[in-house]
């Protein structure tokens, strides 16, 4: 990410093998001037919160489509997938990037600082290429219904699935060559560099997001025109059919990749800019702005699994029935003594052997 003048010469003087630390002076930010005193605690709250929902909301993405039969379709898969991608930045950098809050720096070590870098990048780049691979299956499934179930079926979707982590693994590579994966003190994180190779952030940029917005896009500009066309009666084809699920789980995709390009363009704007003029665009970003947009970014792997839940009304539902049985079982964890008393009194109560019997009048 765009350094300003003291953080870009720490890199140039040696990077992390010259930084074993890699951590800022004590409450002061890169460019030596002091760090306003919200700041650690707005970053600290921002990463809470997002780590919770994150791992809550998307957990239940997860066990929704694996228990509701409407939602384990081909399609799903794809979501599924994003989920994980989502899920799994909640599970190690954001609760290293809150350990470097607290501390006021980067005290894990170089091993965890490259991990939590790929991990960074694996999540990013991977849920850039699982929305582009969503759009493209919903545009087949809606522009060509005929072919879908040839073309994606549930045997074709792991393998898409498969390809789409794959490439996400290829486009990772070239960071351990350019040396892009390091601490930046402006936002706490080891996180992709993007002063390290002007040329690089160039690519990424283009590649790893203006490419897919240009596919995803296309698709779903092609899916506007067949549902305004169908929904104006212009052409009746008896061939085009939108079923209500298509169009909803349209919809709710179609959704998904706003809230991406939104979260996701200030940072990439960035990045742009200093791939084209990064002696003078690095110096002129504020900090403000770049942590803002970095931040923003993160708080997008929590966002997914509430689209889905305010437009999709089979989402909405399990949510309910999930959240409804671990708060049933909760309860019964906590009146433990109501359940077992009520199980005592629905089952009927075993003779007491060892009481004495009855003499009935007239037996011997």
């Amino acid at each position: 990410m765009p350094e300003n003048s003291s953080a870009a010469n720490c890199s140039e003087a040696g990077g992390l093998a010259a930084r074993p630390s890699w951590s800022g002076s004590a409450g002061a930010g890169p460019s030596g001037t002091p760090r306003a005193p919200w700041v650690a605690p707005t970053l600290s709250t921002v990463v809470v919160v997002t780590t919770a929902v994150d791992v809550v909301g998307n957990l239940l993405v997860i066990l929704s489509v694996l228990r509701n039969r409407k939602l384990r379709n081909a399609g799903n898969l794809f979501v599924v997938s994003l989920a994980l991608a989502d899920l799994v930045v909640a599970l190690y950098p954001y609760p290293l990037i809150l350990v470097a809050i607290v501390h006021d720096g980067w005290a894990l070590g170089e091993a965890h600082c490259k991990a939590s870098a790929f991990v960074m990048g694996l999540s990013v780049i991977g849920s850039v290429f699982n929305i582009t691979a969503i759009a493209i299956n919903r545009y087949w499934c809606i522009c060509h219904s005929a072919t879908y179930h040839r073309v994606c079926s549930h045997w074709h979707a792991p393998l898409y699935i498969s390809l789409v982590w794959l490439l996400t693994l290829v486009a990772l590579v070239p960071n351990f060559f350019v040396g892009s994966l390091e601490y930046d003190p402006r936002i706490y994180s080891c996180t992709f560099i993007q002063t390290a190779s002007t040329q690089y952030t160039a690519a990424v940029v283009a590649i790893h997001f203006l490419l897919p917005i240009a596919v995803v896009s296309f698709c779903y500009l092609r899916i506007w025109v067949l549902v305004l066309r169908v929904r104006r009666k212009a052409k009746a084809e008896s061939k085009l059919r939108l079923r209500p699920g298509d169009l909803r789980s349209f919809l709710t995709m179609f959704a998904v990749f706003v809230v991406f390009a939104i979260c996701w363009a200030p940072l990439n704007c960035i990045g742009l800019a200093v791939a084209i003029n990064p002696e003078a665009m690095a110096l002129q970003v504020p900090e403000g702005l770049f942590v803002t947009s970095y931040f923003l970014a993160y708080f997008n792997s929590c966002l997914n699994a509430i689209v889905y839940g305010l437009l999709n009304r089979n989402f909405r539902r399990e949510y309910r029935r999930i959240l409804s049985g671990l708060w049933n079982t909760g309860c019964c964890f906590h009146d433990a003594s109501k359940c077992s008393l009520a199980e005592e009194l629905r089952s009927p109560t075993p003779p007491d052997l060892g009481a004495p019997m009855p003499v009935q009048e007239g037996a011997l």
